[in-house]
């Protein structure tokens, strides 16, 4: 078997038909079909079901997945690797982040990163802090901007912190604290919020905070994306509590520092093992030594 029939296969499973993955490896249908053929016939069991309205992998064909990624990422590593010996950083750059991010002007990161390593491909992933440390984990990203409680680690990688900060709480324009000069969470327990999913980092911070106050609080409203979330309190149908750096560039909405608000620590993550070309170089450029950790 070699990598291109490897890759065929992995556009097949992706796009569950023969015809768009041949688009999308910009071949015609029937030779991708008889490279899949030729393969199937080569390992000796059928890698897809095919009927006249779907393809779906079979069980050799799910077995055969992992280990074709594996390869394939092997070998685009090696040529990143022979590449940098040269001087020429190139290959694959995967970031995650949350959808509230202040540490860093992530879209000038990236510009930066583009304009210097123009041979890298970058791809960007917006995600919960849980689920960005699992995908650094297991090596779908190679890197991760979170945001969580004071005192988490994620484990099974390698990370640090970037900035911690309190919330605010963040207001409609016509709301009654919005022209208070501060507020304390006692007070902000008399109203309705619109928060994130329970359970996530992002909402943990103010359920524990209120929670130490020995407080409860009325969340109606549970989003999964901070847009949704000031677009609701815009509406006034509730009040935030939100990263401070983050709030202030909402438009149409208050900020209102919180005297004993929660506090969110940003923190990068990244993998435990060592960095391809292009991820050193990234976290180079966030001054992150990527040197194994003593000991």
């Amino acid at each position: 078997m070699d990598l291109q029939q490897m890759r065929y296969v992995l556009a097949v499973a992706e796009t569950a038909s023969f015809t768009r993955a041949a688009e999308r490896c910009h071949i015609v249908q029937s030779a991708l079909s008889h490279q899949v053929a030729r393969l199937e016939k080569e390992l000796g069991a059928r890698l897809f079901e095919r009927t006249s309205r779907r393809v779906r992998l079979t069980t050799a064909g799910e077995a055969f997945l992992p280990a074709a990624r594996q390869a394939l990422e092997a070998a685009e590593r090696a040529r990143a690797e022979v590449a940098a010996a040269t001087g020429e950083i190139r290959g694959k750059l995967a970031v995650g982040s949350i959808s509230t991010v202040a540490a860093v002007d992530l879209p000038a990161v990236l510009r930066d990163y583009r304009l210097r390593y123009p041979q890298v491909r970058i791809s960007l992933r917006v995600d919960s802090s849980e689920g960005l440390v699992e995908q650094v984990r297991d090596g779908r990203l190679d890197a991760a901007f979170l945001g969580v409680q004071p005192g988490f680690r994620p484990q099974g990688v390698r990370d640090r912190e970037l900035a911690n900060g309190q919330h605010v709480a963040v207001v409609a324009p016509g709301h009654p604290l919005a022209t208070a000069q501060e507020v304390d969470l006692r007070l902000l327990a008399e109203e309705v919020f619109v928060d994130f999913a329970a359970g996530s980092a992002a909402r943990a911070q103010s359920d524990e905070a209120f929670a130490a106050a020995g407080l409860r609080r009325e969340v109606a409203f549970e989003v999964s994306g901070v847009e949704l979330v000031a677009r609701m309190v815009r509406h006034g149908l509730g009040i935030a509590l939100l990263p401070a750096p983050f709030a202030a560039e909402l438009p149409g909405l208050r900020s209102v520092p919180v005297t004993d608000g929660p506090v969110r620590v940003e923190r990068l993550a990244w993998s435990r093992f060592t960095p391809s070309p292009a991820a050193s170089a990234f976290l180079s450029l966030l001054g992150v030594d990527t040197s194994p950790p003593a000991g």
